[in-house]
């Protein structure tokens, strides 16, 4: 079965890190696109940052940006979301997301067709 698997998540005081992985079963993420979205209660989800199939191009959602890096391993086919600076309102489930094919760039705002899902991992920002 084709699959993300997202893990790293958990509860951390307000100023904490988390970092988050998401891997694939049953395939590589040779050639895809990554996105990393969450969802907090009562809120639709969110785009928080992707990165380009290639990896040199990355894109964050404003409210993220200069506090998490998105980075993957090619090697070993995982890709990462380093969250620095936690705040509460960072809380939500964390969700990634890949496209397959060759692509230059990311957009953290833009409407891709994602083709996987992972089933997601909580980060809760309390003190």
């Amino acid at each position: 079965q084709l699959r993300l698997v997202e893990s790293g998540g958990g509860l951390v005081q307000p100023g904490g890190s988390l970092r988050l992985s998401c891997a694939a079963s049953g395939f590589t993420l040779d050639y895809y696109r990554i996105g990393w979205f969450r969802q907090a209660p009562g809120k639709e989800r969110e785009g928080v940052s992707c990165i380009s199939s290639l990896g040199d191009m990355t894109d964050y959602d404003e409210s993220v940006e200069g506090r998490f890096t998105i980075s993957r391993d090619f090697a070993n086919s995982i890709a990462y979301l380093q969250m620095n600076s936690l705040k509460p309102e960072d809380t939500a489930i964390y969700y990634c997301a890949a496209q397959h094919g060759m692509f230059r760039q990311c957009v953290v705002r833009e409407s891709y067709d994602w083709e996987y899902w992972g089933q997601g991992t909580q980060v809760t920002v309390s003190s």
